[in-house]
């Protein structure tokens, strides 16, 4: 009976909900703008992964490593689209 109970994805969930607290509590305890924004990035990247890693089975597979690798190559691409428009419209780079 025990390998049926989905202890990873009861624990991931549970994780998750500690981490959904944490971004709760920037609001509740009126926390600075640089500390909040700190604390929300850090607690929506880590809960990304989780959600990424236990409940898409994104390392279940053979071909993690490509799985992986497509994610870092998404991951590097949007930090370029980001930063690049920040260059060009914000920043005044052209």
């Amino acid at each position: 009976m025990k390998e049926l109970f989905p202890a990873k994805q009861v624990m991931g969930f549970v994780f998750s909900l500690v981490l959904t607290v944490v971004a709760l509590l920037v609001y509740f305890l009126d926390m600075s703008f640089t500390t909040g924004i700190t604390v929300l990035l850090i607690t929506a990247f880590i809960q990304a992964g989780l959600q990424l890693v236990v409940f898409m089975h994104a390392g279940e597979s053979e071909d993690k490593g490509s799985i992986y690798t497509n994610i870092f190559y998404g991951f590097a691409i949007a930090l370029l689209t980001v930063f690049g428009t920040l260059l060009a419209m914000i920043w005044g780079y052209v």
